[in-house]
């Protein structure tokens, strides 16, 4: 496979591997072969002495759509994929940073709140959608919950609005909220990184990470298996059909 024909591409330059999140018919969405490329792509930067930090970005106008729904019903093993992506991020001994510009919606949120720093910029735009499926943000919630504002979380969980990236600063979903360039902003945070040693910057991470990789520890079985409930429900199977079908769900009044 050549780097065209890739969902994520990978290019380093100045201590930094970008990872770009490349596939623009299912609006970056959490299909099985990104979720592997993109696994491939952070054990790779982990592993490059060069490498002080992982940048996470996008083409297009959506960072990540979340779970690919074309695949959801007939991939089983797909709870359990997440976990393992979503760990890799937390684990990874280098900082991952994210850069938004467009929008992110159910458990791309999730990929976003697993990495250490994250800028968006004014055209971001955010919703915890699972709701309105029939589903809810289990699984991301290992990494949100403890970041989050709880009564922001409440609400947005709920009721699926949609957010724009200064509210998403405020709750803690995203470090950053740009006010002109996302790249303007990213100078800074980019050269702050250069700057740390890898030893420093590993243990670092390890400190500010600790308690959401608990939460992992201690919930993700039952998350996956909720899940996997829920994803296999005739609730859900209706709300991921009537989105695919762009109709309102039999539910909704």
């Amino acid at each position: 496979m050549t780097e065209a024909d890739r969902l994520v591409r990978c290019a380093y330059a100045d201590g930094i591997t970008t990872l770009t999140l490349d596939s623009p018919h299912n609006r970056n969405a959490l299909s099985r072969r990104l979720v592997m490329e993109l696994g491939e792509g952070l054990a790779a930067a982990g592993e490059d002495r060069a490498t002080r930090a992982v940048l996470l970005t996008h083409t297009g106008n959506t960072f990540c759509a979340g779970a690919d729904l074309s695949e959801a019903t007939a991939a089983e093993s797909g709870p359990g994929e997440l976990v393992r992506l979503l760990r890799k991020v937390l684990e990874l001994p280098k900082p991952v940073v994210a850069r938004v510009s467009g929008h992110v919606r159910a458990g791309g949120l999730g990929l976003l709140g697993a990495c250490d720093i994250a800028v968006a910029g004014a055209g971001a735009s955010f919703a915890f959608t699972e709701v309105r499926l029939g589903l809810a943000p289990a699984l991301i919630s290992m990494p949100l919950l403890p970041r989050l504002d709880a009564r922001a979380a409440g609400r947005y969980y709920l009721t699926g609005e949609r957010f724009d990236a200064a509210e998403a600063a405020r709750i803690g979903l995203v470090t950053l909220a740009a006010e002109g360039s996302v790249e303007a902003a990213l100078e800074p945070v980019l050269d702050g990184l250069r700057r740390g040693s890898p030893q420093g910057l590993a243990a670092s991470k390890r400190l500010v990470t600790a308690e959401v990789l608990r939460a992992f520890d201690r919930d993700a079985q039952a998350l996956a298996d909720e899940s996997a409930r829920l994803f296999a429900s005739p609730e859900a199977r209706e709300g991921m059909t009537a989105f695919l079908e762009r109709r309102d769900p039999a539910w909704a009044s």
